[in-house]
């Protein structure tokens, strides 16, 4: 049995207090710790940054029978930065604007509103061309996903209200000529 000493505990149960060293080991710790947080989730969302619409090139819509129905301006999504970002941290684009997304391979494709301030119409399209699925009006901010109902290899997105102006929908077809 352990004597107990004034205070009631026993003496093997003390703990003895850190020294400066280890002290300033664990702050020197946490510091660090904090700054590989703070720079990974810096790299990753940009802060008070605006991107802004570049012309890479221009995009027809045209109706099932090949007639034009109305040409905008495009940014191209190229590679998975730019597809990853999208139209993420934009304040407004104007109704001839849109931004082209090209994937690699066709298949049912998926998009969300993550850090999308504006309202958009997603446009799916087929290998050929062919618009199979549309979603008008996209809600904001969200994590909702938007999906093709069927495969798409090409994916654009318009300022909300863009189809119901000029008549797009599923059925008619795209094509595009870059700048370069």
């Amino acid at each position: 049995m352990s004597k107990s000493n004034k205070s009631g505990a026993s003496q093997g149960s003390r703990r003895r207090k850190p020294n400066k060293i280890e002290i300033i080991g664990i702050v020197a710790i946490l510091v660090i710790a904090i700054l590989l947080l703070y720079s990974n989730l810096s790299s990753k969302k940009p802060v008070n940054k605006e991107y802004k619409f570049h012309k890479d090139g221009e995009l027809t819509f045209m109706d099932s029978t090949g007639q034009s129905l109305v040409k905008i301006d495009i940014q191209i999504a190229k590679d998975d930065f730019d597809r990853e970002l999208g139209l993420m941290f934009r304040k407004s684009m104007q109704m001839k604007h849109g931004m082209l997304f090209i994937f690699s391979v066709e298949s049912i494709q998926s998009f969300w509103m993550r850090n999308t301030e504006i309202p958009l119409d997603m446009i799916f399209v087929n290998k050929n061309k062919e618009i199979v699925t549309i979603h008008k009006n996209t809600k904001i901010m969200s994590d909702q996903t938007y999906k093709s109902t069927k495969p798409a290899q090409y994916v654009i997105e318009v300022d909300a209200g863009f189809c119901d102006k000029f008549n797009v929908k599923v059925g008619d077809k795209i094509s595009w000529v870059t700048d370069n």
